[in-house]
This record gives structure tokens, sequence and C-alpha cells, in this order.
């Protein structure tokens, strides 16, 4: 019942609350955005959704027009060189995400699930099938998100999405939405150009030794 009827109707409540509290404090990011660089206010990309059903994610533009469109932050040669000021600010401590809560509101995500991923990152949507990870609808944040974000290789990633499922419920989703806070508060797991940073971290270590 939760999956089918609770967690959907949460959403929607949630979200919808969201968007009405917070309309004014986006708009103050809004305006920050455009006088901070050149054009739109919001970042479309497609993004796999719930049974890999592709759907456009909706952000607060971080980065400058020229940037590669379809291409993961991490596998950028220089992402900080693309990042605008406002950017800088937006994704350390996950601003950027709240246009995220119209997605929610019109049942494209939910506020807990597996990231969505980008359409062309055949290795992590592979990797999530082996889980059943596709066949839910992905969050704002969800399970690998407050178990090191970023900082997570890809197959890491995937088991953790895969956990979230096999234990989906609500008591799983507010332990999710609780660390959620902690992780955004201490700007956790948050690595520009960073997936798999954590291993990389730990083999410099090793090899310094």
């Amino acid at each position: 019942m939760y999956r089918k009827w609770v967690k959907r109707l949460l959403d929607i409540l949630l979200s919808g609350a969201a968007l009405v509290v917070l309309c004014i404090p986006m708009g103050v990011i809004a305006l920050w955005i455009k006088l901070d660089s050149p054009g739109p206010v919001l970042f479309r990309q497609k993004r796999v959704g719930k049974n890999k059903v592709l759907f456009d994610i909706l952000k607060f533009r971080t980065m400058r027009t020229d940037t590669p469109h379809d291409m993961p932050t991490h596998m950028l040669k220089n992402p900080d060189a693309f990042i605008t000021k406002s950017g800088h600010f937006l994704r350390k401590t996950s601003l950027d995400e709240l246009p995220q809560l119209w997605n929610i509101f019109v049942g494209q995500m939910s506020v807990i699930g597996p990231r969505p991923a980008l359409w062309n990152q055949y290795d992590l949507i592979e990797e999530r099938d082996k889980y059943g990870a596709n066949d839910v609808t992905p969050g704002l944040t969800g399970w690998a998100q407050v178990n090191g974000r970023d900082e997570l290789e890809i197959p890491v990633k995937a088991r953790l999405d895969g956990e979230y499922v096999q234990h989906l419920g609500f008591a799983m989703d507010l332990k999710c939405f609780l660390r959620t806070i902690t992780s955004v508060l201490g700007h956790e797991g948050v690595v520009e150009g960073g997936t798999g940073a954590l291993h990389e971290a730990e083999q410099q270590k090793t090899q310094t030794k």
C-alpha cells in the first residue's frame, strides 16, 4: 500500500507545499543566475525514469551555456572552468536541485529514490538493472546519496540503489530524508568531477605510504 498509494500522495503534498513556500527564494535564485551569466535560468536534461522511460529533469543552471550538454560532470576535463560563480554555491548547497520539485509534483520523480541516471550513462543503467533499481521512480535524494553521493563508484552506487529497492518503505524513506538534511548541511559527498573520488583518494593514500 505504501509503494502504490501513500508514497505518491506524500510526494504530491510535500512537493506542492515546498513549491509554494520556496517560490520567493527560488525567484531570488533565478534572478541571481540571470545576472551572473548569459543564458536560461533552468537547465533541462534527459534522464532515465521509472522503467527506463526518459524525461526532462529540471535544475537551476550552474554552468556556462557552452558546456557539453549530455556529459556527466565527472567526465569533463576541467569541470570548474565551466561552473559559474552562482553555480559553485548552488551546487555546494544542492539548491540547484530545487526545480525538481516540479518533476516530483507531476510524477516523474519522487522525493526519495535512486537518483535518475543520464540517458547515456549506460554503465550505471546496466548495473542498476541487476538490482531492479530502474523499475522504481527515481528520487531527489536516495540511499546512495546519503552514503557517499559523488564519491561512490558506479558498482557501489548501483548496489546501494538496490538496497533501497529491497527495503523500500516508509521507514527507509524517512531515514533517507533525515540523513539527507544532515548531508546537505555538512556538504558531504559533493566532489566536482567526482564519481569514484573516494576510491581514487584511497588509492592515492596507498601509493604515498
